[in-house]
C-alpha cells in the first residue's frame, strides 16, 4: 500500500512536471524542455541500461502522451494530463523488468532532485 501511495506522488509530480513542459513546449516549441527522447534517457540513467526495445516502445508512449495532452484544452490541462502522465508512466512502467520497475518507482520527479526516495 505504501509503495502504491509512493507511485502515485511520483507519478502525479511527474504529471506536473510533464504538462507544465507541454504548455512551454506549445510556447516557445520546447526550448530547453525535456523531450521523450530527453525522458528515455533520465528513465534509463535511472534504471539502468534499456534494451533497443524498451526505449523504442517507451519512446513511443511518451510521444503518445505528449500528443494526448496537446489536444486537451488548456483549462483542463492540469486535471486531465494528470491521468494522461499516470497512464503513460503505467505503461513505460510494464514495458521495464521488475528490478527496473522497482528504481523506476523510487525515481525523482522531473526537475526534481532525490525527491522520490522511499521513506520506510
Amino acid at each position: 500500500m505504501k509503495s502504491i501511495k509512493i507511485l502515485i506522488t511520483v507519478l502525479a509530480l511527474g504529471a506536473v512536471a510533464f504538462v507544465s513542459t507541454a504548455s512551454a513546449q506549445e510556447k516557445g516549441k520546447g526550448k530547453g524542455q525535456m523531450g521523450p527522447a530527453a525522458r528515455v534517457s533520465a528513465i534509463e540513467e535511472a534504471v539502468g541500461s534499456l534494451s533497443a526495445e524498451q526505449k523504442t516502445k517507451i519512446t513511443a508512449i511518451l510521444e503518445k502522451s505528449a500528443k494526448d495532452l496537446q489536444a486537451i484544452p488548456q483549462d483542463e490541462r492540469r486535471e486531465k494530463g494528470r491521468e494522461v502522465m499516470m497512464a503513460a508512466n503505467k505503461e513505460v512502467r510494464a514495458v521495464l523488468t521488475a528490478d527496473q520497475q522497482a528504481k523506476f518507482d523510487a525515481m525523482a520527479p522531473q526537475g526534481g532532485k532525490g525527491g522520490g526516495k522511499k521513506k520506510n
